[in-house]
């Protein structure tokens, strides 16, 4: 499914439908360059988990958790130069646990995603605007059905 957007607030909102609608153990894979959006999306996923802290892109701590309906672990692994580097965090144990698993720059470390996961990937529109985005969201697995009912 694709979404055409030409500012915050409506990037928020796809997030915010999203995370209203996932379940623990839910995998949310976010890819696109510097600047995008990826991190709004996450502000939108947590509100809609029922999260009201400032949300940050955990950039030099890897993960931050957050409290809400379910519990948010929100990676960002830019930064990560080896795989070995995000295992050491205990990754598995994020990801398959109890929490929604949000992963700022996911394709880095595509080896280490299940194959059921939701990807959002978010590219500028130049040609449109500076502040226009398509927000583009995929679903592997029964599980996340649930992705076709998202509206904005």
């Amino acid at each position: 499914m694709e979404f055409i957007v030409n500012n915050i607030d409506k990037t928020i909102e796809i997030g915010f439908n999203i995370g209203k609608l996932s379940q623990e153990g839910d995998i949310i894979c976010l890819i696109g360059d510097l600047g995008t959006g990826k991190t709004h999306i996450t502000k939108g996923i947590a509100l809609g988990l029922g999260i009201e802290d400032n949300i940050t892109s955990p950039t030099f701590n890897i993960v931050n958790e957050y409290e809400g309906r379910h519990k948010m672990y929100h990676f960002d692994v830019y930064r990560v130069n080896d795989p070995d580097e995000i295992s050491a965090i205990g990754f598995d144990e994020y990801i398959f646990g109890n929490g929604v698993s949000v992963i700022e720059w996911s394709n880095y470390i595509e080896d280490l995603i299940p194959e059921e996961h939701v990807e959002i990937k978010i590219d500028k529109l130049p040609e449109m605007g500076n502040n226009y985005r398509k927000i583009q969201v995929n679903s592997w697995g029964k599980r996340y059905d649930y992705i076709k009912e998202i509206k904005l």
